[in-house]
């Protein structure tokens, strides 16, 4: 290959990595700006709404939350118990063990004083069969209490399974080792009365990072920050993306996902699509996309609403190897979803979700990781061949760096001005740092963990979950 040849390569390479970076700040920037906007109408709109009497009568919209379960025995008593506490008037809490191995079901018999029941299972959607039952309590202050015990069949078919059980008009699937705040309810359900003039298929708020938090009896008594770099470097990168991002799609109406942790749906659109898919990891994507592809080939118009209460607390990894295995789910997930609707794809019949939606999921979060390692080997390829340019390399280097600093910083003082959640002194500080140090001790294992997960998509298809190792957030925050 001759000298003018290798020239022309490397020019090619110069002006695709100067092009990707540019549309990615740009979009980064643009979607931030969105959402800003959308977060201080929603708080203008919202500031005098009292959420304690809102929608507390019994006439009220039904809504069934389900929350799977599998050996969730360190958190489960204290979530249910976190579940029965909503202030909303017409709901039930339909936990389903999924086949679990410990002895969640036992905890739960005897906490709330369950007995097994003839119950008729409605089931619109194929599940694994029931192993123990269905049980309700004989306590009348656990009456909104169902459990259902089955076979293993995944998050997915547990939650088919709660769909089928539920009598409800609106669903709410939530992680059963997630803490749901008192008024998550009534603040979830407003977007599907107050837009008449479109149809609201779903709705999802922020999820927040519980870690080091003081947890009692089922209620959020005090926020703290944790310790470890790596549960910091979590909680800064939910803030970006929950703050910074899903506002934003809200707003252009073009979110692909719901975080799996908890979201509101219509029950009849998702019985209609046939429920979630258990064939996939991302099920928590691929409903949304599916919901989204069903409306759209009717014709009609829809919406998946997004709003920016912190409404939901979870415990997130607290060592590289849970982190990781996550992770590279997320990735596998990510990538089953994008292949399977990939019909969608810069498709005119899908309007904004086959033109805006996917085509910047695909391009900015699927291809990201690749495009970053191949921008790494082209580095060091560069220096091998000496053609590398040092003084543009630096100012690259120095440019990324500053513009993620500054996007995390953006990011804080959204959150300072809006719920203003970490109020303790010396937690601004702790961020900074965080927000400094997040590139060189963070994002590596991040990166790590997508190029693992595209390894395991293609050639290690034997991996299908990955189990996520919980302390208890209880047990958590005692340790923190």
């Amino acid at each position: 290959m001759d000298t003018s040849t290798v020239n022309t390569i490397l020019l090619i390479f110069h002006y695709f990595f100067f092009a990707y970076a540019f549309a990615a700040i740009s979009s980064y920037i643009i979607l931030a700006i969105i959402s800003i906007v959308e977060t201080i109408e929603y708080k203008k709109k919202n500031k005098f709404v009292n959420y304690k009497e809102i929608l507390s009568s019994d006439i009220a919209p039904s809504i069934s939350i389900i929350a799977p379960a599998y050996n969730e025995s360190l958190n489960i008593i204290e979530n249910v118990r976190s579940l029965l506490s909503n202030h909303y008037a017409n709901y039930d809490v339909i936990i389903v063990n999924d086949g679990s191995k410990d002895n969640s079901l036992e905890l739960l018999i005897e906490a709330y004083d369950l007995v097994k029941v003839d119950y008729l299972i409605n089931q619109q959607i194929l599940t694994q069969p029931v192993r123990e039952g269905v049980f309700k309590s004989k306590n009348p202050a656990f009456e909104k209490l169902i459990v259902v015990d089955k076979e293993n069949g995944g998050k997915a078919d547990a939650l088919n399974m709660g769909l089928n059980i539920s009598t409800s008009k609106y669903v709410a699937c939530i992680d059963v080792d997630c803490l749901l705040l008192e008024d998550a309810l009534q603040k979830m359900i407003k977007p599907f009365l107050e837009l008449t003039e479109v149809k609201v298929i779903a709705t999802g708020g922020v999820i927040r990072i519980a870690n080091a938090c003081i947890i009692k009896s089922g209620k959020l008594l005090d926020v703290n920050m944790p310790k470890s770099m790596l549960e910091r470097a979590q909680i800064l990168e939910y803030i970006r993306s929950f703050l910074l991002g899903r506002m934003a799609w809200s707003r252009l109406n073009g979110l692909l996902v719901i975080s799996g942790a908890f979201g509101m749906f219509d029950k009849k659109i998702v019985i209609e699509v046939g429920g979630y898919d258990t064939n996939t990891v991302g099920e928590d994507m691929e409903i949304i996309v599916r919901m989204r592809v069903h409306m759209e080939e009717q014709k009609k118009k829809y919406k998946v609403a997004y709003i920016p209460d912190p409404l939901c607390w979870t415990e997130a990894p607290d060592n590289y190897k849970t982190f990781i295995s996550q992770r590279n789910r997320w990735t596998r997930g990510t990538i089953e979803v994008l292949k399977k609707h990939r019909r969608i794809g810069l498709n005119p019949k899908y309007r904004s979700l086959g033109l805006v939606s996917f085509p910047f999921w695909f391009i900015f979060e699927r291809m990201a990781p690749i495009i970053e390692v191949v921008g790494i080997v082209y580095f060091c390829i560069l220096m091998a061949l000496r053609e590398l340019r040092w003084d543009y390399a630096f100012v690259f280097f120095i440019s990324a760096y500053l513009f993620t600093v500054l996007f995390s910083i953006v990011a804080i003082l959204s959150e300072e001005n809006t719920y203003h959640q970490y109020k303790k002194k010396g937690t601004g500080y702790k961020l900074i740092r965080t927000i400094l140090l997040e590139p060189f001790l963070f994002h590596p294992f991040v990166l790590y963990a997508a190029i693992k997960g595209n390894f395991d998509y293609y050639f290690n298809k034997k991996i299908k979950w990955g189990v996520m190792t919980r302390k208890g957030m209880t047990k958590a925050a005692e340790s923190n």
